[in-house]
């Protein structure tokens, strides 16, 4: 197991810079997930760690060694990529042993390294087979026995559930967290998926444009983002933001369509330009005098909780009720949000108030 430290860590093509000064602490045998849009310099910041793609500036430490000069194989890392990269004309067993193969390790040695890597992700039964043989699921479980029997001290992860359907991507989310709780090995772990993000991580580092905008644990960055962009980014439906002016002589928030919404707005000057964060969870079906009209346009069931989209003030809302109501389009409701659930932000700057 390892620390990783990135300090001031930068990428450029050329004259255009893709990652931005990124300073991030991994601890020993910590779970973190890179998570954003793409083009957002995750894999990037991923592939440097690995020493595939050359830092351009800061640098990068691996258990407190600097590792900008050293080679990938040097860094005691395994990565899992999107792909698999698995060799075709080669069975289970032979692509997970080809790295001690390759590093001419004893045959009993190498048969005890699969053997251990097959049982920790139920494989025995696949080991004969080539990778054209196996479902995507266990081609992806094939690539993870390749990086275990390596023992490296960091395993990177590169989307490597992308390529699956919704089933299997919830099933492998569980293995790769139940094997990391097995091995106590760091991980660092790129994807777009939110819910990967959310479920998988110990610490979430949410990334755009190639800058940290806020790095915690899960339920932290949820319950309080720090900008627009995370409480926008994190969460589905995403949070509804809503844009008005401070009024004070009622505590309420005026939206441009003359609505006024309750809101903790004491501690903000008048006629402040603010925007108001509410998770779709965080309304509740109340009476016409005690909370905001809204017309809904869609609803979706979805078993356990019934979505609706609708327009408020003025803007596009997204509400998850976990109680079931009759509704169709069409309906006006009232919605009422406590206030203290509620999340201000500078209209402007975008940081929170």
């Amino acid at each position: 197991m390892a620390t990783v430290t990135l300090s001031g860590i930068e990428k450029r093509f050329g004259s255009t810079q893709v990652v931005h000064g990124v300073d991030l602490d991994i601890a020993d045998g910590e779970f973190i997930v890179l998570v954003g849009p793409s083009g957002c310099g995750k894999s990037t910041l991923l592939r440097m760690i690995a020493g595939l793609e050359e830092i351009s500036g800061g640098e990068l430490q691996i258990d407190k060694v600097r590792a900008n000069e050293l080679p990938p194989q040097s860094r005691n890392i395994s990565m899992v990529f999107q792909t698999y990269a698995l060799y075709p004309h080669m069975s289970a067993y032979k692509n997970i042993a080809y790295g001690p193969r390759i590093r001419h390790e004893p045959s009993g040695e190498i048969a005890s390294k699969v053997k251990r890597a097959a049982g920790i992700l139920d494989l025995f039964d696949y080991l004969d087979r080539l990778p054209r043989q196996l479902s995507g699921g266990q081609r992806q479980r094939v690539a993870m026995g390749r990086a275990i029997v390596r023992e490296p001290s960091v395993f990177l992860f590169d989307e490597p559930l992308s390529n699956l359907d919704a089933q299997l991507r919830a099933q492998m989310r569980i293995e790769i967290r139940s094997l990391h709780q097995r091995l106590g090995t760091t991980v660092v772990y790129v994807t777009h998926d939110q819910i990967e993000a959310m479920t998988m991580a110990d610490r979430i580092v949410v990334l755009d444009h190639g800058r940290v905008q806020q790095a915690g644990p899960p339920l932290d960055l949820y319950d309080r983002p720090e900008n627009l962009f995370v409480a926008g980014f994190l969460g589905s439906p995403s949070m509804n933001l809503i844009g008005g002016e401070v009024r004070h002589g009622d505590g309420t928030v005026e939206t441009a369509d003359g609505t006024c919404i309750p809101a903790a707005v004491g501690h903000l000057a008048e006629g402040r330009a603010v925007t108001l964060g509410v998770r779709p969870e965080g309304y509740k079906l109340t009476g016409a005098g005690d909370g905001v009209e809204t017309v809904i346009n869609l609803v979706e069931p979805t078993g356990a909780d019934t979505n609706v989209y609708g327009r408020m003030a003025g803007a596009d809302v997204s509400i998850v009720f976990h109680e079931r109501h009759k509704l169709k389009p069409g309906d006006r409701i009232y919605l009422r949000s406590d206030p203290d659930r509620m999340h201000i932000f500078d209209a402007e700057g975008g940081h929170r108030l």
